[in-house]
């Protein structure tokens, strides 16, 4: 059940706007990583999502983020490879605690250090060879421990359900099994990462979704479905996504996790023309 008293966090927002941060995973992939920041600012956004800072050090992080006049909404927990193949998160693998808990506080320490006020603490697949029960107690207690370790540093944690079609065999699905962790877990340092592409795509029913699960949101992200593109380029109403948004009090970043077809989808003035 969802504790209807908490409320999503409710940061400095432009007026009744709302804000875009362009996720360097995603966009500006034309230009080396260490230039997308400037790019971003380019761009006219103010912050950004950067999944994977870890290459870096925060000292070049930080000088980068100055130089480019942007904050740093968003960072994940260090993905692992496998073979040449990147595993974005390991929380469900038993054989991996050690190193799932080395990789939170490494998040917790760069966050900490460029004033990052979200952590997504991804759940990954389950493993092969493990029993989804087995996979699942095991994220359980470590989302547990991360939420206790996270308690002291004024850092927020997030977990966000992913579709089976774009991260097959992921452990975490749904909203309404993110909310049950979260209740579960019962702690004020862990919310629900809320992605527009892929409740859409697993669940349906966004701005239904948007409403029910207000109370425990503290991030969004977006992209348009079925292709993982920018709004207006494929099924949803992004009007209508945008102004429920407001209507719930939402006033966080809202990370673009999209791939751009056009030059207009990489701008925050174009983005912007939605609201209206």
């Amino acid at each position: 059940m969802i504790d209807q008293r908490i409320a999503p966090p409710l940061r400095d927002a432009d007026g009744d706007g709302l804000r875009f941060a362009a996720n360097l995973k995603w966009l500006f992939t034309d230009v080396p990583i260490e230039d997308r920041i400037r790019v971003a600012a380019e761009h006219g956004f103010r912050a950004v999502e950067y999944p994977a800072p870890y290459e870096f050090s925060v000292d070049s992080l930080r000088r980068m983020l100055t130089q480019g006049g942007v904050e740093l909404a968003l960072i994940n927990t260090p993905p692992r490879t496998e073979s040449g193949r990147t595993v974005t998160g390991i929380a469900c693998d038993p054989s991996l605690r050690t190193e799932f808990r080395s990789g939170v506080e490494l998040a917790l320490e760069y966050a900490a250090g460029l004033d990052v006020p979200l952590v997504h603490v991804v759940a990954g697949p389950v493993p092969a060879d493990v029993p989804f029960e087995r996979a699942w107690a095991e994220y359980l207690l470590n989302i547990a421990w991360a939420s206790e370790i996270a308690r002291s540093t004024g850092i927020t944690l997030l977990i966000e359900p992913q579709n089976l079609r774009s991260s097959p065999g992921f452990a975490l699905t749904s909203q309404g099994q993110a909310a049950s962790v979260i209740d579960a877990v019962g702690s004020d340092r862990l919310r629900l990462l809320f992605d527009v592409f892929h409740v859409q795509v697993q669940e349906g029913g966004v701005t239904e979704k948007l409403v029910r699960f207000a109370p425990i949101i503290g991030h969004i992200q977006i992209a348009d479905a079925p292709d993982r593109t920018e709004p207006g380029t494929g099924e949803l109403s992004w009007r209508h996504v945008f102004r429920q948004l407001k209507q719930i009090g939402y006033r966080g970043w809202i990370g673009c996790e999209y791939s751009a077809t056009t030059p207009e989808g990489l701008r925050v003035d174009w983005l912007k023309t939605w609201e209206e």
